[in-house]
C-alpha cells in the first residue's frame, strides 16, 4: 500500500477574531486567518477594504495612528504579537515590511541595508557587516548592479532598484515575515517583472504576505489568496481555486470584473 505524504505546510501565523477600528469606525471585522510558512498570501480586494489595514497588523503599524484600535489574537509561534509586552521594534525586525512606493533612507547604499544589522547589534566586526550587507543585496537580487557603488547615494538608484534595495534593508536583519504592501504599484512592467520574480525566490527563506491591487500579480506569486470586501474577509483558500473555482459569489463577482 503507497504511503500518502501530507504536503501540508506549517502555519506561520494565526489571527484570530482580529477587529479594527479608526475612531468608531470598524475597519475589520472578525477576521481570522492562517498564515502558512514559507509561502506567498496575497490579499486582493477592492480599495478600501480592509487589506492593508489587515496586514498593518501584523508588525504593529497600526500603532501609529492614534485613533486606530486593534482587537482579537495574533500569534506567531510563541508570540502574542498585540500583547502590551511585544516589544514594537523587536517585532518589527521579525516581521520586516515593503512598503507601497520605494523609500531608501537619504543615504549610501552600503548603510541603508546595514542600518538595521547595526542598531540591533547583530554584526560583531566590520568584516561580519560587510558580509551581511553583501548577502542581502544578493538575496534581493541587487547585488551585480551595485557592488562597486556602494558608496552612492540610494536616492540615484532607478525605482525598481530602490524597491529592491528596501527589499534588502528588510532582510538584511533576518525577519521570519515579510510584508509588501502594494510593492510594485509605483515601478514599470519590467521593474514589476523583476520583483515577482524575487518574491518567488524569497519564498524559499521568508513567509511573504502581498496586498495588491493587481490579480494577474496575485495569480502570479502567491499560492493562497484571501479575498476581502467591506472589511470582512469574504473568501481565503489556494490560489488557483480562489480565481478558478472561487467558492464565494462575491469573491466570482469581483474576479470576473463585475464588481471593483
Amino acid at each position: 500500500m503507497d504511503t500518502v505524504v501530507d504536503m501540508a505546510k506549517a502555519i506561520k501565523i494565526q489571527a484570530k477574531d482580529v477587529n479594527v477600528f479608526y475612531g468608531e469606525k470598524q475597519a475589520l471585522n472578525n477576521v481570522s486567518i492562517d498564515i502558512e510558512d514559507r509561502s506567498v498570501t496575497a490579499f486582493i480586494g477592492p480599495s478600501g477594504c480592509g487589506k492593508s489595514t489587515f496586514l498593518r497588523c501584523f508588525n504593529r503599524m497600526n500603532d501609529v495612528i492614534p485613533s486606530c484600535r486593534v482587537k482579537g489574537s495574533i500569534m506567531m509561534g510563541d508570540v502574542d504579537v498585540n500583547s502590551p509586552q511585544t516589544d514594537p521594534v523587536l517585532l518589527r525586525a521579525r516581521i520586516g515590511m515593503v512598503f507601497q512606493k520605494p523609500n531608501p533612507f537619504p543615504k549610501t547604499i552600503f548603510e541603508n541595508v546595514a542600518y538595521g544589522p547595526r542598531i540591533h547589534g547583530l554584526a560583531q566586526s566590520k568584516t561580519e557587516l560587510d558580509d551581511m550587507v553583501e548577502d542581502s543585496l544578493k538575496k534581493a537580487g541587487l547585488w551585480g548592479e551595485v557592488a562597486d557603488r556602494l558608496a552612492d547615494q540610494a536616492t540615484g538608484l532607478s525605482g525598481g532598484q530602490q524597491q529592491r534595495l528596501c527589499i534588502a534593508r528588510a532582510i538584511a536583519v533576518g525577519p521570519d515575515v515579510l510584508l509588501m504592501d502594494e510593492p510594485c504599484s509605483a515601478l514599470d512592467p519590467i521593474a514589476t517583472s523583476v520583483i515577482e520574480e524575487l518574491i518567488s525566490e524569497l519564498q524559499q527563506r521568508f513567509t511573504i504576505l502581498i496586498v495588491t491591487h493587481s490579480m494577474q500579480q496575485a495569480a502570479r506569486v502567491s499560492q493562497k489568496t484571501a479575498y476581502f470586501h467591506l472589511g470582512t474577509l469574504v473568501e481565503y483558500g489556494d490560489t488557483k481555486d480562489v480565481f478558478t473555482l472561487p467558492k464565494n459569489e462575491q469573491t466570482e463577482a469581483y474576479i470576473s470584473g463585475k464588481i471593483g
